[in-house]
């Protein structure tokens, strides 16, 4: 018997969500497709309350729980990102891996793809014993430097 397997193609574009949730059996309801539409029109990373408070603004009723919910359930399939941050949750649209930049003066947070050299995670995982599947960085800086 063979095991049938979820595809784990990176979610590129608004389509590939669609995709993903119909694959996971996940019903496109219209208050979620509302959300993933929002979320690759924005392409940053957004509070759940900026969500809610774009939808209404652009007419697309939507309650406060059911934008929670939706977020909820799209992160937790790994359909959109979910970041955590002292003061709260940031919502994303890029679900593969990939690594931040996080603006201090804008408070941002910029999505970029980073691929390190091979012999630095040889060396990284020789270091630690630690064989290395996936990884991240997180990059900080200004966009306008502080005078000084």
């Amino acid at each position: 018997m063979q095991k049938q397997t979820i595809s784990t193609k990176p979610i590129r574009s608004l389509e590939d969500a669609l995709d993903r949730c119909q694959i996971l059996g996940m019903r496109v309801s219209r208050q979620r497709r509302f959300i993933l539409e929002l979320l690759w029109q924005a392409n940053e990373h957004l509070a759940a309350r900026e969500i809610y408070d774009r939808l209404n603004q652009q007419g697309k009723e939507i309650g406060h729980t059911s934008v929670y919910q939706n977020l909820e359930a799209l992160s937790s399939q790994g359909i959109i990102e979910c970041i955590e941050r002292c003061d709260g949750r940031l919502y994303g649209n890029i679900s593969d891996s990939h690594s931040h930049i996080n603006c201090v003066d804008t408070n941002q947070i910029l999505d970029v793809h980073v691929e390190l050299p091979e012999d630095l995670i040889r060396k990284i995982e020789e270091e630690t014993g630690v064989r290395i599947t996936d990884y991240s960085i997180n990059f900080f800086g200004y966009r306008n430097p502080p005078e000084g």
